[in-house]
């Protein structure tokens, strides 16, 4: 499965889902950004978007939500490790109340790797994240983590959205 997100203002990416109505398009929006999100087998309909390829995913994305993406700068030596952690993971988050989608995205161009995760609302996240299931998932590398994993090329960051639906 193919990913594509960019972004701009609300106005500007609601007419590509109006000149791009097969398109199954996802918005989200945090403070001052708004992002489209297409998956699915074609390439992106974005003259301006970051493209990625699907690692492992689970669930199915939904147009109601909260989504964190945590963008990862990974070394190119390193992507089979960071690759082969996603895929092995314990599933954890997988089982928590309110999950939706999980995706791990590969990116075409850059070294930031992208973990999506949607969940039903911002207190679901806040509850994963304060369980003892985040943090056995998070041992080895993880936001308390002292020492970064070798395969890691840089500051991660977080970025959170709150998914919105357009009004037709």
């Amino acid at each position: 499965m193919k990913v594509s997100m960019t972004n701009g203002t609300l106005n500007y990416l609601s007419k590509l889902s109006q000149q791009h109505p097969e398109a199954p398009l996802f918005f989200m929006q945090d403070q001052d950004k708004t992002v489209a999100y297409y998956e699915g087998e074609d390439t992106s309909i974005f003259e301006e978007g970051r493209n990625y390829e699907t690692v492992d995913h689970v669930g199915t994305m939904q147009a109601t939500g909260y989504v964190v993406m945590n963008n990862i700068p990974v070394s190119d030596e390193g992507r089979p490790v960071f690759e082969d952690r996603f895929k092995k993971r314990a599933g954890n988050v997988e089982n928590r109340e309110g999950f939706q989608a999980i995706r791990i995205l590969r990116p075409l161009k850059g070294n930031t790797y992208v973990v999506l995760t949607q969940w039903r609302s911002e207190q679901d996240f806040e509850d994963w994240k304060n369980s003892k299931s985040f943090d056995e998932a998070h041992k080895k590398s993880g936001p308390q983590h002292q020492k970064k994993p070798s395969f890691i090329d840089g500051d991660a960051y977080i970025t959170k959205y709150q998914m919105i639906e357009l009004e037709e």
